[in-house]
């Protein structure tokens, strides 16, 4: 995903887990936030509860995930997730959804 976003003039930073996120989330700011479903340590639902809640951000959030879960759909809705991409992800889709969710 970094490699197409840069390829599109995006900056990205990546985190290696969910404790490596939380870090980098409570260290610097972004303009969106692409994060998947199953990390090791914290879960991606885990990591928006605590932006939303603990840091108090309104950052757009753009979920991955391998599995079309309407329930877990439903959770990322409530907590305001702008997008979600099912894996294999089409590149196009993907920038698609970045350049909507940033310029909202």
């Amino acid at each position: 995903m970094a490699i197409v976003l840069e390829r599109e003039g995006y900056t990205t930073s990546s985190a290696v887990d969910g404790n490596d996120a939380i870090e980098m989330l409570k260290n610097f700011s972004y303009d969106m936030v692409i994060v998947d479903i199953h990390l090791p340590y914290h879960s991606g639902l885990e990591l928006i509860k605590y932006l939303r809640k603990d840091l108090k951000q309104t950052t757009p959030v753009l979920i991955v995930s391998a599995f079309s879960d309407p329930q877990m759909q439903r959770q990322a809705g409530e907590l305001g997730v702008s997008g979600y991409i099912i894996k294999p992800f089409d590149p196009d889709e993907l920038i698609r959804l970045t350049k909507t969710i940033i310029n909202q």
